[in-house]
């Protein structure tokens, strides 16, 4: 959260499918919706007449985030927690979000008027009563934001790649300056890589595998769980690092001629299961660099404005 003059708070918010990042917080995008309160406590949000337990499971890939209430609900909770962190419940909110590359062109109208479908907005999160008003909304592609506060550091051919829960997206930037037509955006988010698990496991052993399981190989590379199990989870991530790689060389990726950063979720299944030059491939750890970058661009955006 960045302040700007007249006490407006500054939020950027990444709305993805796995987590949903601001600068300071990270949250798993599942959602409950109850009609009374839930028996246990913590993350939940309360907001017209309907309960919304956060934080459990995630949300599966849809193409257009606005075809339910659920990332405006994700969103609000996003910007509770932010202010939370300084004991702020009544504030004007300045939002600052993304969409992958290639979606905004035609869907940042329509991603914007859902976000900020409500001008004044009043729900109750985990006990306190918060009271925003939203002043107004930019949204920003996916990737770029992640690194534009170190952007003087990509000197001569780089290749960026962000890869969430949902998507991966590509974008070159030669010079310092990212390059509008070379960008794209590939599903092979890191879900895909918890599908093949989940089914290769299931065509084998006749048995569904945990979520959680999953996820805590794919970030650590270790699971409680027997050798055959740890057999197929080592050999399909593996075979989904490859694919990322594969992927990148497809927009013509070529080690010896660019460096590649890697940011997002899907950089530890880099790290712990792809074979890379360490020189050569830099991956961001900051999970919650893009929210920070979306902030910065739209305080940028507001000082020329003033």
């Amino acid at each position: 959260m960045r302040k700007f003059e007249n006490g407006l708070k500054v939020i950027g918010t990444d709305l993805g499918y796995g987590n949903i990042k601001t600068a300071n917080t990270v949250t798993p995008t599942g959602l409950t919706v109850y009609d009374t309160e839930p028996i246990f406590q913590g993350n939940t949000l309360e907001y017209n007449g309907k309960y919304y337990r956060v934080g459990e499971n995630h949300k599966e890939f849809i193409a257009d985030k606005s075809v339910d209430d659920d990332f405006y609900i994700l969103n609000l909770m996003a910007v509770a927690r932010e202010l939370q962190r300084t004991g702020t419940y009544t504030a004007s909110v300045y939002l600052a979000t993304g969409l992958p590359i290639t979606w905004v062109r035609t869907q940042r109208n329509s991603f914007k008027a859902y976000l900020m479908k409500n001008t004044l907005v009043d729900f109750r999160y985990n006990g306190n009563d918060f009271h925003i008003k939203f002043v107004g909304c930019s949204i920003y592609p996916q990737c770029y934001p992640a690194i534009v506060e170190h952007i003087h550091e990509f000197k001569g051919t780089n290749i960026l790649a962000d890869i969430g829960n949902g998507t991966m997206n590509i974008l070159y930037i030669q010079n310092k300056k990212p390059i509008e037509i070379k960008s794209w955006t590939e599903k092979l988010g890191v879900n895909q890589c918890v599908i093949r698990i989940k089914n290769t496991v299931m065509d084998m052993y006749g048995v569904k595998i945990d979520d959680s399981i999953v996820e805590q190989y794919l970030r650590f590379g270790k699971a409680d769980v027997s050798d055959k199990y740890l057999q197929i989870l080592h050999k399909t991530t593996t075979e989904y690092a490859t694919d990322i790689f594969a992927a990148l060389r497809k927009y013509e990726y070529n080690s010896d001629l660019m460096k590649l950063y890697i940011i997002g979720g899907g950089g530890c299944i880099v790290k712990n299961f792809a074979d890379y030059d360490k020189e050569r491939v830099i991956i961001i750890d900051d999970i919650c660099a893009a929210a920070k970058g979306f902030e910065y661009l739209a305080y940028m955006q507001l000082n020329r404005r003033s």
